[in-house]
């Protein structure tokens, strides 16, 4: 019978896996809301920008020890396709549904398993090779090919996904030799830079207005990338992986109240079964590297 401790643990790893994606839910919104004003490619250099600001204080607590590496290669590759995953996102949010994005945004897990067989020769057995084959038939539900010309907010989305499912790899080979700090502080000090770039082309001063709203995503997006070590603390990610699944319902009433959009059956059923394919990979993952298994 589990004691008191670890239950109130699984309880506050809940907890704060639903304020983590009750915010990213809301982050996204504010993202739809500027991108009526402000260039998603901006968009995305001022959320690094205000990101970094809000995280200076730590990069100056812990100095220059923090950035101490031999693979520095390793963590440009990753944040050059944080950058592209970014860009590509924000790119949709500004002409896709929101739950579609959120929805399509599960595929994760299906790619980064796919990813780590090409890439990192993983080996992959029957009952996850048939969960990823639910996932993209999850991916299929939502895009419907066949039925409607692929839009461009879902390829872009895919490509977002995809992307990320490199950045996750990455880090999941960074954290075998780098501390979590070193991580963290490379990522901050080089998106930055790194997004400015392609800022630059479409440059159009923000108004103070959504200056405020862009200092905002880049205070919730810290807060939710600082929330996920502490639910990790907390509670196993078996326990706490079925709440994410909330994304897709704090979007659906966002953009339902703050947008007048209405997701349709196929973001609904396709989020399901995206999602209980992502769910299944994390378990095998867990199991897979749990002593004794």
């Amino acid at each position: 019978m589990p004691s008191q401790a670890s239950m109130s643990g699984a309880t506050r790893g809940i907890f704060l896996t639903l304020l983590a994606t009750l915010l990213a839910a809301c982050m996204n919104a504010v993202a739809r809301h500027l991108t009526q004003s402000v260039h998603p490619f901006e968009l995305v250099f001022f959320r690094n920008f205000f990101g970094l600001l809000f995280l200076m204080p730590f990069l100056m607590r812990y100095g220059l020890v923090v950035f101490k590496t031999k693979r520095l290669g390793a963590h440009l590759g990753r944040a050059g396709l944080n950058v592209i995953n970014m860009l590509f996102f924000f790119t949709a949010v500004a002409i896709t549904p929101l739950a579609e994005i959120v929805a399509l945004g599960f595929t994760a897990p299906v790619f980064a398993t796919v990813l780590g067989v090409l890439i990192l020769k993983e080996i992959v057995g029957l009952h996850r090779w048939s969960a990823i084959f639910v996932g993209f038939l999850g991916a299929m539900v939502i895009v419907q090919p066949g039925f409607a010309e692929l839009s461009e907010g879902h390829f872009l989305t895919l490509l977002a996904t995809l992307a990320w499912a490199g950045v996750l790899l990455l880090i999941k080979s960074l954290a075998r030799t780098e501390s979590s700090l070193t991580i963290v502080a490379y990522m901050a000090v080089l998106l930055t830079p790194l997004s400015l770039i392609p800022a630059v082309f479409v440059w159009q001063w923000p108004t103070w207005q959504d200056l405020g709203w862009l200092a905002l995503m880049g205070a919730i997006g810290n807060t939710v990338h600082f929330i996920w070590p502490l639910v990790l603390r907390e509670a196993d990610l078996s326990v706490i992986m079925p709440f994410d699944f909330t994304k897709l319902l704090w979007i659906a009433l966002l953009a339902y109240v703050l947008f007048d959009e209405v997701p349709g059956w196929s973001a609904w059923a396709g989020g399901v079964l995206i999602f209980l394919s992502g769910i299944y990979i994390a378990h095998r993952e867990t199991t897979r590297h749990r002593p004794g298994s």
